[in-house]
């Protein structure tokens, strides 16, 4: 069995089968999101909140598939922050790079401090333990025991990828068997099909609300996908397993949260939709399945969601902290940032890449907003890394065109320019007071950039093709403008633009940036020499 080398002479071990890929991706899928998504999007779309899972499942699936073809010819660890360093060379690669990082290494304590905020609805822990304080920010013993999570998440990821994969197979397990579990006892014990036309009507919204429930949790919920291709260079069997788990686990996971959603409308008390849906559930805000399930008359249910309460975020942080370190380990190896991340210890481990995720995730314990505010943060951070695999895949099918893929996306001259218009859409419709604060995020990055730079020996440095990488501004300038005069966000933005007409601006703006950025990429040359680079990571397997 071949192994993926560093240039340090460590390896990057190959010990993850079809099976750790799938759960990766799934047990991403699967974490706060399915506990809260659901409230979040009723209370902005009401019943038409299916239609909003409906469609970031069909947005989802459009980039699985793209992404299935990429991790699959491209099997190297953190794909996502490589992909567009293959064909828009050193800035662009950490454009892509950074904002994959950005939403990665977020992940990690956003999860860990849900896991403690659904705790602290148990009455002995409130009492004795006192995680939070009046305002929802961490105590100082809340940061404690958050800090102790986060330290067991760094140790497993120190151990190695096999640990990781090991551990979070069992606990996807449970994750994926308590939410069909609570479908089956609320559709059996407590469904009101009235409440599917209550307080307004299916739609009291209009098609407004089904697009704003979307960055509320809906696509924070289905998002991680991706995951399998993050650890793609320690996968066993990568161009055969990779785009199977994306698939299977983008199947299942968009499967459960439909049905979450019907069982979740369907056993609320009719009394407290009748009017509108501003607060279809009165108590247990952090915890509304163990609320219906105690008036389905099914307490010893609760008891379960609370524990999940705590394993599904756990098990999610868990997985985020180790891929956003393959994020990092990726542009250390890249030299877009300080090389040391892009080492690997003995055991074939990015020891600093995994302790910067450690040391990242404890500046967010500080006192930040709401879940649901940085939840709109993460997801627009997410449809920025999103798009650029679209881009990814048309410049490397036309400037890489003989390489064996053994998956192949699907019309991908149709699919490819709908991946990167839905992730534009997804960006727009979090709003302009979130997107203004990822781009302070972005300048940050680039601040980082160029330190890397400087402090790289001249001839270790590779040279950027400003050209390349000479849409990026245009585009990340162009979407906050249009943010700016849309109507989406809770402030900043000005309403200049009617309705569907925004859209059809994202629409047409997104498409042009996407042929010329496509154009823009660099020859096939460049593309081979940043490819061979990578073949101390790229074993192909035999077919």
């Amino acid at each position: 069995m071949q192994s993926a080398t560093s240039r340090s002479g460590a390896h990057l071990r190959r010990s993850v089968g079809f099976y750790g890929l799938m759960f990766v991706s799934l047990g991403s899928i699967i974490g706060s999101g399915w506990l809260l998504g659901a409230l979040k999007a009723a209370k902005v779309a009401g019943p038409a909140s299916l239609l909003s899972w409906i469609l970031t499942a069909v947005i989802m699936a459009t980039l699985a598939l793209i992404h299935a073809e990429l991790g699959a010819a491209y099997p190297v660890a953190g794909g996502t922050a490589r992909f567009p360093a293959l064909v828009y060379g050193v800035l662009g690669g950490f454009a892509g790079g950074w904002v994959a990082w950005l939403q990665a290494v977020a992940l990690a304590p956003v999860e860990v401090e849900a896991s403690v905020e659904y705790l602290d609805n148990i009455t002995w822990v409130k009492e004795n333990l006192n995680l939070l304080s009046p305002s929802g920010t961490l105590t100082a013993s809340g940061f404690g025991w958050s800090t102790l999570l986060m330290a067991i998440f760094t140790l497993i990821n120190l151990v190695g990828v096999k640990l990781l994969s090991e551990s979070n197979s069992a606990t996807v397990i449970w994750k994926t068997a308590v939410p069909v579990l609570t479908i089956v006892v609320l559709l059996s014990l407590r469904f009101h099909p009235g409440n599917f036309s209550a307080g307004g009507g299916f739609a009291p919204a209009g098609a407004h609300g089904v697009f704003a429930a979307l960055p509320v949790g809906v696509v924070f919920a289905l998002q991680g996908f991706e995951q399998a291709v993050q650890v793609g260079g320690e996968a066993r069997n990568p161009q055969k397993d990779i785009s199977r788990a994306i698939i299977t686990a983008m199947v299942i996971g968009t499967i459960v949260y439909l049905l979450l959603e019907i069982a979740f409308i369907g056993g609320l008390d009719p009394a407290a939709i009748a009017k509108n849906w501003d607060n279809p559930i009165t108590q247990g805000s952090f915890g509304p399945y163990a609320t219906l399930a105690t008036l389905a008359g099914a307490g010893w249910l609760s008891y379960v969601l609370y524990a999940d309460a705590f394993v599904s975020p756990a098990g999610t942080g868990l997985l985020y902290l180790g891929t956003s370190s393959r994020l990092s380990y990726a542009m250390g190896r890249e030299k877009v940032l300080p090389k040391r991340l892009g080492k690997l210890s003995v055991r074939g481990v990015p020891v600093w890449s995994i302790l910067l995720s450690f040391v990242i995730g404890e500046i967010a314990f500080l006192p930040f907003p709401s879940w649901g505010k940085l939840v709109e943060v993460i997801t627009s951070a997410t449809a920025l890394m999103y798009a650029f695999a679209p881009l990814a895949l048309t410049a490397l099918r036309k400037r890489d065109p003989d390489r064996h893929r053994p998956y192949k996306a699907p019309a991908a001259k149709v699919l490819a320019p709908a991946g990167f218009v839905a992730a534009n859409l997804v960006i727009y419709w979090t709003g302009f007071d979130t997107l203004w604060k990822i781009m302070i995020a972005i300048v940050a990055g680039f601040a980082l950039f160029v330190v890397a730079r400087a402090t790289t020996k001249a001839e270790d440095r590779r040279a950027i093709d400003w050209k390349a990488a000479m849409w990026i501004l245009p585009w990340l300038g162009g979407m906050v403008l249009i943010s700016w005069l849309g109507r989406y966000g809770d402030g900043g933005n000005i309403n200049a633009l009617p309705e569907w007409i925004d859209l059809l601006v994202v629409i047409a703006f997104s498409l042009v940036i996407f042929y010329w950025a496509v154009s823009l990429a660099v020859s096939s040359e460049k593309v081979q020499e940043a490819i061979d680079r990578e073949t101390e990571e790229l074993v192909v397997q035999p077919s």
